[in-house]
């Protein structure tokens, strides 16, 4: 009736398709039935159905225009009032290919999965828009909601680039005493180290690896040499990179750890307090030209010249 708004998904949409049902008829009345008097709702269905087969000897009645109405992203005012999707709680509705477009963008980012609605706040649910997803943004998705399950500290990725499988530390069991640090993945099979997140370095202890290999890969040497460039910092708890943009010095990675952007050290450890981050050096200035690049640029300028004053006599020696 529009008093209220549910707060369930559920409940929403089957508000939703009572709607829908009553749109259909010329006058309709709701009534709210306890679940143990659901015969009353069965007796008032059959004697609807058999006042409808009564009147059907009158013409039939004109199926009723569809609305339209304008999706509030994509401006499209020439769109269907029921091929619109309604979010659940707040009841801001927009088109099917405009809401589909922002969950993969949010998914994507790695952002929170919310109504595009200007300032809401109203959460999107994966079984209330599993309707409206592709095969592989709902893929997406499952592995999200798989990820927000794990801890940050907890998270671990299979080391083979075809693999890339994601586990949970506390899911990996240890065999053996002696394997420590050896574990299997779940998914391809592949042996590595737990604590250095690379295949397995069987006749070498973690910090020998690490002096022979400090860059895995070749893509960790990028990235190593980028955030030197960009001033990151890494942290010392879940070892991602953080870039600080604004605000104080001290900051706080997504896994809890506190720490200080100007010396990786953990809050309070350090005497910088609190404070904007360091600016990044200025650009080394253009060395001054060598002399003999000014030689160079004279002679040239001066032979310019003579060709020059050479054309203008012949032209006019010409006439």
């Amino acid at each position: 009736m529009g008093r209220c708004v549910p707060e369930e998904n559920k409940t929403a949409l089957l508000m939703i398709d009572v709607q829908r049902i009553r749109e259909g008829f010329k006058s309709s009345f709701p009534i709210f039935v306890e679940g143990k008097r659901i015969s009353y709702a069965y007796k008032l269905a059959r004697e609807t159905i058999v006042s409808e087969i009564s009147i059907s000897v009158n013409p039939p009645r004109q199926p009723k225009a569809t609305r339209k109405t304008t999706c509030k992203i994509c401006l499209d005012d020439d769109i269907n009032e029921n091929q619109m999707f309604c979010v659940g709680k707040c009841r801001h509705r927009f088109c099917s290919d405009c809401m589909r477009r922002h969950i993969e963008v949010r998914l994507l980012e790695g952002s929170v999965m919310r109504c595009p609605h200007y300032r809401c706040k109203t959460t999107l649910k994966f079984g209330g828009c599993i309707n409206l997803l592709t095969p592989k943004i709902r893929e997406m998705w499952q592995q999200r909601i798989k990820e927000d399950l794990i801890p940050v500290t907890g998270r671990i990725y299979c080391p083979n680039s075809r693999c890339s499988a994601l586990m949970s530390e506390t899911e990996l069991s240890i065999s053996t005493k002696e394997d420590e640090v050896r574990r299997c993945c779940f998914k391809c099979g592949q042996i590595f180290c737990i604590k250095c997140k690379v295949s397995w370095h069987s006749n070498l202890s973690c910090n020998d690896y690490k002096k022979l290999n400090p860059y895995p890969t070749e893509n960790d040497g990028k990235i190593k040499a980028l955030a030197n460039q960009k001033r990151w910092r890494q942290c010392g708890k879940c070892q991602h990179m953080i870039e600080l943009s604004k605000g104080c010095v001290q900051v706080k990675c997504r896994c809890g750890h506190k720490f200080c952007y100007r010396c990786g050290v953990q809050a309070g450890g350090c005497k910088h307090g609190h404070g904007l981050p360091p600016r990044p050096p200025p650009p080394p200035p253009s060395p001054p030209p060598t002399p003999v690049n000014i030689c160079c640029i004279f002679f040239i300028s001066s032979i310019l010249f003579g060709l020059f004053v050479y054309i203008f006599l012949l032209i006019n020696r010409k006439h």
